[in-house]
């Protein structure tokens, strides 16, 4: 009985383990390759001007942008790319 029971124990902490991992969720605005052609330096601290901005965003995918557009509609995940964000609402990306 005790093995049985450690048994279903072990499973549920497996399954529930799996299930929080899965829930993690990346963040398109920390994908250096998607952000790169925004930022002027290799640090991504310096953006580009607002044309160069537009073309490179323009330039992308559509469900890049949607995805990136839902990422900025985040609390959390927004405020750590303010300005990004603030660049994607002005070229009407706004949630």
């Amino acid at each position: 009985m005790n093995f049985k029971m450690l048994t279903m124990g072990a499973m549920a902490l497996a399954m529930m383990t799996g299930s929080a991992l899965a829930a993690t969720h990346t963040s398109a605005l920390d994908d250096p390759a998607k952000m790169a052609p925004f930022y002027t330096d290799s640090g991504m601290k310096t953006m580009k001007s607002e044309k160069e901005f537009k073309a490179a965003w323009m330039a992308m995918k559509d469900e890049d942008r949607a995805s990136m557009t839902k990422d900025c509609g985040d609390n959390v995940i927004g405020k750590s790319h303010d300005n990004f964000c603030k660049m994607t609402k002005q070229l009407g990306g706004a949630n």
